[in-house]
């Protein structure tokens, strides 16, 4: 099921497990705000194939998860029509961390502290393999795109800006 380097434990590891998902595990070295431009310099990989997990909330606070490619920006009015809301904005990280129980730069779609509606950009299921975070700062994981519709399920958007 998991190949290669040993995987950190985290509560995302955990869940891809249970999930029976194959995976394979990508250490880097962190820099702070270093976005997805580090993690795909780091380990070779195109920064489009990177897919950062962020966490936003509607007005009425409700946290959500979105999923999009590192190199695009995420048009929170798109998303807003897409839910029938009035306004998404992203979290800010103390919110984030409590929403997910992850630390901004670590943190996962899978095995978040609170279940969170996903939205998901269409073009990542274009993709054969994706980067996404594992779980902690320094730790992607490379799954199928299938594989994350499998376990979380996610809306599927056209969100980019």
């Amino acid at each position: 099921m998991v190949s290669d380097i040993k995987p950190v434990m985290t509560t995302a590891i955990r869940s891809l497990i249970e999930h029976k998902i194959v995976f394979t595990n990508h250490f880097y070295k962190y820099e702070e705000k270093g976005g997805t431009a580090v993690s795909s310099r780091e380990l070779g990989v195109l920064e489009h194939h990177v897919i950062k997990t962020l966490i936003m909330e509607t007005e009425t606070r409700l946290p959500l998860i979105v999923l999009m490619h590192g190199d695009r920006q995420v048009s929170t009015k798109q998303l807003a029509r897409e839910m029938g809301v009035k306004t998404v904005s992203p979290c800010d990280p103390d919110t984030a961390n409590k929403h997910s129980g992850y630390m901004v730069g670590g943190t996962s779609p899978f095995g978040t502290k609170k279940k969170m509606p996903v939205f998901m950009e269409k073009t990542i299921l274009e993709l054969e393999r994706i980067y996404i975070n594992g779980g902690k700062r320094g730790y992607l994981v490379s799954v199928r795109p299938e594989d994350v519709v499998k376990v979380l399920s996610p809306r599927i958007v056209e969100i980019t800006a």
